[in-house]
């Protein structure tokens, strides 16, 4: 009986090594797009648009934003329909092949498959405000003096931390084999 039981624990995950639950996903992802949707909705509802609350002078302030590009305003100046067709388009090829990469994550590669969820979470919790305003709603505003980083929001957060995990396996050479 038991050398069934590993036949058949090998056929169902392709190379003999049990892939990621999708627990993990759901709640990190889930918990992502949760998180980044309520601080949304806190600064849409509390400030008017380009309306800034100062958290620590000389360095970061809350400003509500609407973001129509994408990461640092890209393709903010192109006509509403192309970056509409282009940001849905994208945001969901990518969400695709994140799930089907974290579906392919042999258990073992812990770091990645977190990674994975949390680019996946982000990418959901943008895709929500394109679907729901046409633009990304950003609030968290760092800067020096007068150099500011464009500003940004949670589910940009998870994406970076996700894409600094992603990019440390690739340096390293630590992807799995999908």
């Amino acid at each position: 009986m038991g050398d069934m039981a590993n036949l058949l624990n090998t056929n169902r995950a392709g190379s003999g090594v049990e892939k990621n639950s999708m627990t993990r996903l759901l709640l990190i992802s889930g918990l992502v797009v949760v998180v980044d949707q309520i601080t949304k909705a806190a600064v849409v509802r509390t400030l008017v648009l380009h309306e800034t609350i100062p958290v620590i002078n000389g360095f970061f302030n809350l400003t509500h934003i609407l973001n129509p590009g994408g990461a640092f305003g890209l393709f903010a100046e192109n006509s509403q329909a192309l970056r509409k067709f282009l940001f849905l388009f994208v945001s969901t090829i990518v969400a695709g092949v994140v799930f089907w990469m974290y579906q392919k994550t042999p258990r073992e590669y812990r770091w990645f498959s977190w990674a994975l969820a949390l680019i996946f979470g982000g990418a959901l919790g943008n895709l929500i405000d394109r679907f729901r305003y046409g633009k990304v709603v950003d609030f968290l505003d760092f800067y020096l003096g007068g150099c500011h980083w464009p500003a940004f929001n949670l589910a940009d957060s998870a994406i970076t931390m996700g894409m600094t995990v992603f990019l440390c396996h690739i340096l390293f050479n630590r992807l799995p084999d999908l």
